[in-house]
């Protein structure tokens, strides 16, 4: 599908969202010549931030907001609609299906914005169920500290629709969602010159309907591939070479390096970004030696809400930030990241979790309670990972009970890890709200 030209459309923006990928497509289309339609189910009190940005727009009459609720003639009416991905099985929804019934056109954030990339652009797409946001944001900080000219956009947040026309000799590094990837394959013919897949694991059931679905979607990243493009799959997916034409690198170890951030799971993540920064260096005509893009990725600090110590307390009371986490195996990862410190043990980890589960089973974290400090469940889905018989298992409702329970029963050197394996949208609009929640509770009740 090619958008249609904009300047005088109808385009009705489906979702503000929670990462600013609405806020930012709306923003272009208005600049773009288009009257823009906001709708969202959430009420106006939910966007203030995001409104305030939109004022000058919405009071000039390019953009007007239609929250609390979708309306269908908003989607029947439009010349276009564009798609959140965050809306689970579209193909179900009575919106999308009204405005397909009434001939209009749908698209979403992202394929606008790869529609508009130049034809020449390297562009790298990452995807996997864990892992992929720290591994895109490891391949843009060492491309640019070799003095490769990178931009990263996609499912990190905000939007690249605003930095367009992008320029023609940078990098395009593009973290892409089983969701995204789904649209990108029904709208466009498109595979990235570089496909970095991390890996596969049970996840976003509610969105897709089964585990099939999720793999099958998160496998598009190859469908259009050419045999001069790349791919770089990690240790579980070596298989995957079989879906693409195009030359495949199975990474297969972690790195053997220290990096700035813990854990065997980031090395493995590093091994998989060096290999994604060589391709694509080469690529771009400019080749570099593996020991540079080491010397590169060792200076990566992290992300933050991703496995970031967040406050050390005057008792020695450590915690970490790793909100972003949002299913069973990143927690798993979280906690054999900090038990590596320790040989392998995790008697000196309190754990929080839970939220919105997404139809994941929880009962691995549950059954871990008993080699933890202390098991702390919150959120709407909290009872997932309380086994039957449960012991060190401290269930409360919010962040707010949770922290000082825990900080109640840690020693000095123990750690609080906020590692939800979890959405946060039960409690929280995003997981950086949820992660910012946890940093100043453990401020206040840790100083």
């Amino acid at each position: 599908m090619t958008t249609p030209l904009l300047q005088g459309r109808r385009v009705t923006v489906m979702g503000l969202g929670r990462f600013g990928g609405g806020l930012g497509a709306a923003r272009f289309l208005a600049g773009q010549g288009a009257v823009v339609t906001i709708t969202d189910r959430k009420p106006e009190h939910d966007f203030a931030d995001a409104i305030a940005e939109l004022r000058p727009l919405i009071n000039a009459g390019h953009v007007r907001l239609s929250l609390g609720g979708h309306i269908e003639t908003d989607f029947t009416a439009a010349d276009l609609v564009v798609a959140n991905p965050a809306v689970p099985q579209p193909w179900l929804n009575p919106y999308l299906l009204a405005a397909e019934r009434a001939g209009v056109a749908i698209t979403t954030e992202i394929a606008l914005l790869i529609e508009r990339i130049p034809r020449q652009t390297i562009t790298v797409g990452i995807t996997g169920s864990a892992g992929k946001s720290t591994t895109s944001a490891m391949i843009h900080h060492a491309l640019n500290a070799c003095n490769i000219n990178a931009l990263l956009g996609g499912n990190l947040g905000g939007s690249l629709l605003e930095k367009l026309p992008l320029p023609t000799n940078h990098v395009v590094v593009l973290e892409l969602s089983s969701a995204m990837l789904y649209w990108l394959d029904r709208l466009l013919t498109w595979s990235p010159t570089i496909a970095v897949c991390t890996n596969l694991s049970p996840n976003h059931a509610d969105w897709h309907g089964n585990l099939d679905h999720y793999a099958q979607s998160k496998q598009r990243i190859l469908r259009h591939q050419r045999p001069t493009d790349a791919v770089v799959l990690g240790p579980t997916l070596a298989e995957w070479a079989k879906l693409t034409p195009a030359h495949a690198q199975h990474v297969r170890e972690p790195l053997n390096a220290t990096l700035a951030i813990p854990g065997t799971h980031n090395r493995l993540n590093a091994a998989v970004a060096l290999n994604a920064v060589a391709l694509a260096a080469r690529a771009a005509g400019k080749p570099l030696p593996d020991a540079h893009i080491l010397a590169a990725l060792q200076t990566f600090p992290g992300l933050e809400h991703r496995l970031a110590l967040t406050h050390t307390s005057k008792s020695g009371l450590r915690f970490y930030n790793d909100s972003k986490c949002t299913t069973v195996a990143a927690c798993q990862q979280a906690l054999a990241a900090l038990a590596d410190e320790a040989k392998g043990s995790t008697s000196h980890i309190h754990l929080i979790v839970g939220g919105d589960a997404k139809g994941q089973d929880t009962s691995a974290i549950a059954a871990l309670a008993p080699t933890l400090a202390g098991l702390y469940p919150i959120g709407r889905d909290r009872a997932g990972f309380i086994s039957p018989n449960a012991s060190n298992t401290f269930p409360t409702e919010h962040l707010a009970g949770a922290v000082p329970a825990a900080i109640s029963r840690m020693a000095p050197g123990d750690i609080l890890l906020l590692s939800p394996a979890c959405a946060s949208w039960d409690q929280y609009p995003n997981y950086e709200h949820r992660g910012q929640a946890f940093t100043t509770l453990a401020k206040q009740h840790a100083p």
